[in-house]
């Protein structure tokens, strides 16, 4: 699909509010409500919207701590790398993971309350993982930008 300005004003105006009504969308970007809509519904189609969300704050949910943790994998095997990042997946804390290249096979950034419940993480969750031969963790002190908005150069 090949965006135009006013795909991307409708992107930019969803990405800083999800919740906007389909008239207010189109007052924003300058369309009425029916052609604004079929923009949305044509964007979603294309999947260049995959989900609405609401962004919560860790902070009051009582989530203090957030880790970045770098896992090296035994052996980098297909079968390997689907058994740990099935057993990740599987965890709620696990915020994001990613396959990497460098020192490390995986980096992934996990979200708890405290000390403890990261120590419960690892040593019940990540540890028994046999594919593991390694792992780093790293915190956050403090979060100097964090953004969910993707850049929409034309």
């Amino acid at each position: 699909m090949t965006l135009d300005d006013t795909d991307r004003r409708i992107l930019a105006a969803l990405q800083a509010d999800a919740s906007l009504s389909n008239v207010e969308l189109a007052r924003r970007v300058h369309l009425s409500p029916s052609p604004c809509l079929a923009r949305v519904r044509a964007l979603e189609a294309a999947g260049l919207i995959r989900q609405y969300v609401a962004l919560l704050d860790p902070k009051q949910l009582g989530l203090h701590l957030n880790v970045f943790i770098s896992i090296s994998l035994k052996q980098q095997s297909r079968q390997a790398l689907q058994a740990f990042e099935d057993a990740v997946c599987a965890r709620e804390e696990v915020m994001e993971c990613y396959l990497m290249t460098g020192d490390a096979d995986y980096l992934i950034r996990v979200a708890v309350p405290d000390m403890p419940a990261l120590e419960s993480f690892i040593l019940e969750h990540l540890s028994p993982i046999a594919e593991i031969e390694k792992i780093r963790s790293s915190f956050a002190l403090k979060q100097v930008r964090y953004k969910t908005a993707l850049p929409l150069h034309g």
